[in-house]
This record gives C-alpha cells, structure tokens and sequence, in this order.
C-alpha cells in the first residue's frame, strides 16, 4: 500500500512562492499507527509543503525490508529503531541515523499482573516469547543477567508477532518485545492487567526506540532536515493539542480509529522526539559497547558510522 503525501496540492496560502517541491520517500517500519503521529501531522498542517517538500510515505509488506530497501536506494528515508542499526551497521549496511522519531524505550517485558511473575526473578524456569530472534534475545539475556540468571534459566520460545495472544493463551509466561504503548492497552480491552519490565531499569542502556535512517552516499542532508524540521513543527502542535490532534490523524483512515489506537495515542505523543534532528552520541556510543559486551557484535563502531546530525550538513 502507497499513500502519497501529495504536499504539491494543498492551498496556495501553503505554497513556496519560487522553488519546486523537493521529492522525498519515506517507507515506515509497519502499517501507519499512532508513531507515526508528527509525520502524518505535518502533512494534513500543511508543513511539508511549507518546507518545500513532497513526502511519498510507503508502508512495507515485511517489517524487516525498511533498513534495506533505504540501503539499496529504493527509498530515500525509513523508520527503524536504534538497535537493529547497529546489527545492521555490523552487517554492513550503508545506514545513519538521521534523526529521532521517538527517543525513549518503548519495548519491554510483559506479564500479566494476576500471574505467578512478580519480579524478574520469578521468570527462572517459565516461558518467554520473542518476536524477533537477535536483537529481543539480547536484551532478554541482558535483563536475566542484570539478576543473576542465565538465558537457559528461561524457557525462550520464538512466537511472531502474536504478542498479546500468546500471553493471553497462557502459551508464554512473559513476552519481550511489547511495546508499552499498545499490547498494555490490547490486554486492557481484553480485561488484562498487563505489567511491564522496561529493559532501561534491568541492564539495557536506554535507546532511541524509532529513528530515521538513510543512506550517507545517496542522502541529501538539507532535504532530511527541512523534512525533520516539518515533524518537529507537527510535534509542537501534537503537544500543545494533543486532542486535537489525535481528532485530524485519525480522519485520515478509518482504520485509524479504534479503541486500541485511541488508548495508544494517549501513551505514544508524549514521547515523540520535540528535536528530532539532535543527536545524542553518548547513547549510540554506550549501546554500541553494551552489544559488543554481550557479544551480540563484534563492537567498535565509532558513533560517526552509526549517526549524523544532518544541520551540520556533513558525515561527522
């Protein structure tokens, strides 16, 4: 599925009164959502036009095919999050971060309140679902050791991406890879009480959870920053009217509106980037030795092959 950002079609009153519109693609890291708020905003507000752009939003048929399809060249711009960068740095993909979309954790480890699983502990011995083999079984590792345990202290089983289900089911004991802002609100709506283990309080180093990557050979750093200067005008707007924002995001696709979404909103917008154009170094350069330290990498990645500042206006 294509939506296309058609900036070059709203009002004159909107329009830059000499340059062409810039074209740029966008694929998301999955169907559009409430994290994709300050994207989705600053079309319907009129910013991308402001900023002299045409923005082609794509969502991928595979959540794994963003960060390649930006490597290869298919698509200027894609959404991934901060850990798989560095995998795929270290499988040598040509990747920067080039700005932040949500810069706080988002994943963590779930259980259900009313069950066995009161503290990290108490997980020795049960079941623990993954979504994704590598990067969740990192910091399931990392979230075992920072109590003593082991990873085979735990019965770690691959469950997709069914989530909630799985935990719902009774299949698993706890799920990693949850993330706080929908599968709390999914067990919420199916009479759960869900309870979180956030990876920052249990050994991971905290991490930008969705960020914008692109190719350092094919980028056109002025044009990422006038793009990431329309989010950051959407998110001022989402934070100074949260409500009604939420109101012209979800007019936009009927599928948008649900009681999931709607629950998800209100945890999601206080967390989106209000500078996604900064970087913070010291975080890519302590998650990158953290992976190394757990041998999921084999490290040394400086911070200059991981991120950019693209206001600077050249590789670091």
């Amino acid at each position: 599925m294509k939506i296309l950002v058609a900036a070059a079609a709203m009002t004159a009153a909107f329009s830059l009164p000499v340059a062409a519109q810039d074209r740029i693609s966008l694929m998301l890291d999955w169907f559009v959502n409430p994290d994709h708020g300050p994207i989705i905003l600053a079309q319907e507000l009129g910013y991308f036009d402001e900023a002299g752009l045409e923005v082609e939003i794509v969502t991928p048929s595979d959540p794994n095919d963003p960060p390649r399809m930006v490597a290869a060249g298919r698509v200027d711009l894609a959404i991934s999050y901060q850990p798989q960068l560095h995998l795929s740095r270290h499988n040598d993909l040509p990747l920067r971060r080039v700005g932040t979309l949500i810069s706080s954790p988002l994943t963590c480890l779930v259980v259900l309140a009313d069950g066995p699983v009161r503290n990290m502990a108490d997980l020795r011995g049960r079941k623990v679902g993954f979504a994704v083999a590598g990067i969740q079984e990192v910091m399931l590792n990392a979230m075992l050791a920072h109590h003593g345990m082991a990873p085979e202290d735990v019965d770690q089983i691959n469950i997709g991406w069914s989530i909630s289900p799985a935990l719902m089911a009774g299949q698993v004991d706890g799920v990693i890879g949850a993330f706080r802002n929908f599968e709390l609100n999914q067990l919420a709506l199916e009479g759960m009480t869900g309870r979180c283990f956030n990876p920052e309080a249990e050994g991971v180093p905290a991490y930008d959870e969705l960020i914008y990557v692109a190719n350092p050979d094919r980028m056109d750093a002025a044009v990422i920053d006038r793009f990431l200067g329309a989010t950051e005008r959407a998110t001022g707007y989402i934070r100074n009217n949260p409500a009604q924002a939420w109101e012209m995001f979800a007019a936009t696709a009927a599928e948008l509106q649900t009681d999931l979404n709607t629950l998800a909103w209100e945890d999601t917008w206080p967390r989106f980037a209000t500078d996604p154009a900064a970087l913070d170094a010291g975080r890519y350069a302590r998650f990158e030795a953290f992976l190394a330290e757990r041998g999921a990498t084999a490290g040394g990645l400086p911070v200059s092959d991981l991120a950019v500042d693209v206001t600077a206006g050249a590789l670091q």
